[in-house]
């Protein structure tokens, strides 16, 4: 198995990602591209001692981008959300 850091890259903190872990206790990831959602559900298991309930995944395409009079493109994503059976995940620790 691959270290936590690589799989895990960081959490999605967003208006939407709140809302959703307040009524849904559900968490947003995001996660190395080439991770499953096997590798997923343990990492997070192991990494802040949590019962993972279910986990979906989706890759988001990365956009178009102008770079003066070059086009390029931003990477993919890939997210992970990640509803909890029991525990709750603190990320400020307040």
């Amino acid at each position: 198995m691959k270290p936590l850091h690589q799989i895990i890259r960081k959490p999605l903190i967003t208006e939407k990602s709140n809302l959703q872990k307040e009524i849904g206790n559900t968490v947003a990831f995001e996660v190395a591209l080439t991770a499953n959602k096997v590798e997923i559900r343990r990492a997070v298991e192991k990494a802040f001692n949590v019962k993972v309930k279910d986990v979906r995944t989706m890759v988001v395409a990365g956009k178009q981008k102008r770079f003066g009079r070059n086009f390029g493109k931003r990477s993919n994503v890939k997210k992970a959300y990640i509803t909890l059976a029991e525990g709750n995940i603190d990320f400020f620790g307040v």
